[in-house]
């Protein structure tokens, strides 16, 4: 608990953190996102599909357009898989997952414009996890139930489209032995734009 607590005091203290000065044109965006999460490889051995939503904050500057950075803050939670539960001693697995991510996002040119803006885009950028992970085990086996915690760090990258305010995107999400594929609808609003 105390290291999701230094996650949201340091998320916070970044936020309030003045804007550099770059060029004329500039734009601080929130948006809110929410979607399935598909765990594959070992993870998906074990999990089920999850679900999650983030809020994150993009920054850009004309001197750097197309190009948006941005951090993301957000929940996942996995289930545990029922076959799983066959063939192990557990009767309840479940991952709670903080995430923070990092990253750059480009607007590629439109690929219509006529009555909606519609962009291509592209995002990449690390990713930091704090995993609490509840195993629950048959009585018969004897073992105490146990919570653990473990930090992981690892990459994200994602491709989708776009009408600025609102995002369709996939992403690919690479934590030691916690691989998943998301998919995110996001709305993005303006905190502020000068031009």
């Amino acid at each position: 608990m105390k290291k999701l607590i230094l996650m949201f005091l340091l998320l916070a203290g970044t936020a309030n953190a003045q804007i550099p000065e770059l060029g004329q044109a500039k734009g601080l965006f929130m948006a809110v996102g929410v979607g399935p999460r598909v765990p594959i490889g070992r993870f998906g051995d074990v999990q089920n599909l999850g679900v999650g939503f983030d809020f994150s904050f993009s920054y850009t500057d004309n001197q750097i357009l197309p190009i948006f950075v941005y951090s993301t803050l957000g929940y996942e939670h996995y289930p545990g898989r029922q076959d799983y539960y066959k063939v192990s001693d557990h009767t309840a697995l479940s991952s709670n997952v903080i995430m923070l991510k990092f990253g750059v996002r480009y607007y590629l040119p439109p690929i219509f414009d006529e009555v909606v803006l519609l962009m291509p885009v592209i995002e990449a950028g690390p990713s930091f996890a704090l995993y609490e992970k509840f195993h629950q085990y048959k009585i018969e086996t004897g073992k105490n139930n146990v919570t653990e915690d473990n930090f992981k760090s690892g990459f994200h990258a994602g491709i989708g489209v776009s009408m600025f305010i609102l995002d369709a995107i996939f992403y690919y999400n690479y934590l030691h032995d916690s691989q998943y594929i998301s998919f995110d609808l996001k709305v993005r609003i303006p905190i502020f734009a000068t031009i």
